[in-house]
């Protein structure tokens, strides 16, 4: 991992982790259904607060666990309903393969972060793979900096990117006066999850970021005098 390519990689590796710690809080059904309160998503839907909590727990245990195939119903039996109607279920499961492959990758880079600071050998060594995930976390918050400032400008430009990037054309599009995924997570509720999640991320890298630089020069500034102690005692 002393390489500059395992430099790069240890970078993409804390990047990525960084980014999914970050992402993760926003997938809870408590946070969700605060940003759903705050834009009026009971209104919207016309489902009482334990309907709503039912049926947002139920998408989300099926988006994140993989506990059923959205086919949840409204009631505490979860069988009256579906909510979802067949369009919107296979769309949530295009979703789920999205979140699946990226929490992949985030697992994928705690093992990469793991096994370079493992056959880190050295004080240089060391001091390299803190300076990379130092390196990755700016990249991260400087990335979600420019993509943030676009998507605060265009939101709902930047949103049809997004699909267009992962989802076939088509199987995305629903109608707010009719279909409950859309009614269940509108617009404004993405534009101030993305805000929110943003705000995370660079937070998250800055912190990092800093932490990170200080553990490198301190490994590289103090291991040298300690080895130099050692080698200095009288035999």
């Amino acid at each position: 991992m002393g390489t500059r390519f395992g430099g790069w990689l240890v970078a993409a590796a804390a990047a990525v982790v960084i980014l999914g710690a970050s992402i993760a809080p926003f997938l809870t059904p408590a946070v969700v259904r605060i940003e759903q309160d705050r834009v009026g998503v009971g209104e919207i839907t016309g489902f009482a607060p334990s309907t709503l909590d039912t049926v947002t727990t139920a998408l989300l245990g099926d988006l994140v666990l993989w506990r059923g195939n959205f086919t949840t119903g409204t009631g505490d039996d979860f069988h009256i309903g579906p909510v979802l109607s067949p369009a919107e279920q296979s769309h949530m499961r295009d979703v789920r393969g999205v979140f699946t492959g990226f929490w992949l990758l985030v697992a994928a880079g705690i093992v990469v972060l793991a096994l370079a600071f493992r056959r880190a050998r050295g004080t240089e060594a060391r001091a390299a793979a803190w300076r990379s995930v130092a390196s990755g976390a700016r990249a991260l918050a400087i990335g979600i900096a420019v993509v943030g400032a676009f998507a605060v400008l265009a939101f709902e430009a930047a949103f049809e990117v997004f699909h267009r990037l992962f989802f076939s054309s088509g199987t995305y599009t629903f109608d707010p006066a009719t279909d409950r995924l859309v009614q269940l997570f509108p617009m404004q509720f993405w534009s101030e999850i993305a805000i929110a999640v943003g705000a995370v991320v660079i937070a998250l890298s800055v912190l990092t970021a800093w932490a990170a630089g200080r553990r490198a020069r301190r490994v590289a500034t103090t291991e040298p005098m300690r080895t130099f102690t050692t080698s200095q005692v009288p035999t």
